[in-house]
């Protein structure tokens, strides 16, 4: 089979690799048709985050059951499903407790070892606690396939920032980042009943998006400017809830200083720079919250997925690029300098 490797920064290449097989009981064998590249991957193919050489790289999948180990007993060859970015045994006390990022039978997909979900199969290990499964007739249908992929990580990320800064019914919210996961943080912060949502982001293209996902203003400046523009918006008082979508030390700053006195930051962006931008003692002063990590998207998705599949709620959007398999590295490169958003892999 073929699949995405990652041989060192900017050295993405499309190649074969040993067929992705049944190993335990617990295994499913999924053939993708639908995956995609993500803003995190960027940092490992800029050479930020480290991955060995020959690594498989991809998170984020939806396909059909071919296969499924002899304890499989919830899915069966020919269901449609679609992958959480994390694999989880579905039982332990971190899992019932909706935290499967915690489990300590999971792993991320594209560990040494592990399939990439950028790859025409993935053997899915404890596929009873991981997979969700959709209706089959979405599989064919173009229209809802890229909203259903995005349930796997984006669009549940997106959420999970949302529910980590306590959004409300009537709140404002900032959303720092015009990425698609801050995209996605509008479209949660809309769903959750936010009256009023402050995007920031200065790429024309993505803050159309936002505007169309429920966005009410726009802040292009940045630094201590955006601050002042957020205040300025909230009459000096700042955001109820702020979504945290970008991981720099200068996003943090600037969300901590745009929620208001009481309010909360919900951060997801991938950290860069440890704790650099949380100031304690401005917190302190402010009684602000700050909550938020790696979403547990197997979660989010049975609650997100009937939005979805009514048309209430469209992730879709945020891929505005879609390549083949082979074109793979021409999608890392252009998400990389930026002509993309996210890019959708068909197979």
């Amino acid at each position: 089979m073929r699949a995405t490797v990652i041989h060192g920064p900017q050295d993405i290449r499309v190649q074969e690799v040993p067929d992705a097989r049944i190993e335990q009981p617990t295994d499913a064998l999924v053939r993708v048709l639908s995956a995609c590249i993500c803003g995190s991957d960027l940092w490992a193919y800029r050479g930020v985050a480290e991955r060995q050489a020959g690594q498989r790289i991809g998170h984020e999948f939806l396909g059909v059951i071919e296969e499924t180990g002899s304890a499989v007993g919830g899915f069966a060859p020919g269901d449609f499903v679609v992958a959480p970015f994390v694999w989880s045994d579905g039982t332990c006390a971190y899992c019932r407790e909706g935290l499967h990022t915690s489990c300590p039978e999971g792993g991320f997909w594209g560990e040494p070892g592990s399939d990439g979900g950028q790859g025409e199969a993935v053997r899915v290990p404890h596929a009873d606690g991981t997979l969700v499964r959709l209706p089959r007739e979405a599989a064919t249908d173009p229209a809802l396939l890229p909203g259903l992929l995005a349930l796997s990580d984006v669009m549940s990320t997106g959420h999970h920032a949302a529910v980590s800064a306590r959004v409300r019914a009537g709140d404002t919210v900032a959303v720092v980042g015009d990425g698609a996961v801050g995209l996605c943080g509008v479209l949660a912060a809309r769903r959750l009943g936010a009256e009023r949502i402050i995007a920031l982001g200065r790429h024309r293209a993505r803050t159309d998006i936002a505007r169309a996902f429920g966005a009410t203003d726009v802040v292009a400046e940045r630094g201590q400017a955006a601050v002042d523009a957020v205040r300025e918006l909230t009459r000096g008082m700042g955001a109820h809830a702020v979504v945290e979508a970008v991981g720099t030390e200068e996003a943090m700053r600037t969300a901590l200083s745009v929620a208001r006195d009481g309010g909360t930051v919900g951060y997801v962006g991938v950290p860069h720079g440890g704790s650099a931008g949380v100031d304690i003692q401005q917190m302190f002063n402010r009684n602000i919250h700050l909550a938020g990590g790696v979403a547990p998207a197997r979660a989010y998705i049975p609650e997100l997925l009937p939005d979805v599949l009514a048309g209430t709620l469209d992730p879709g959007p945020v891929f505005d690029r879609t390549v083949t398999l082979d074109d793979v590295p021409l999608g890392y490169r252009a998400m990389d300098d930026r002509s993309a958003l996210k890019v959708r892999i068909t197979f």
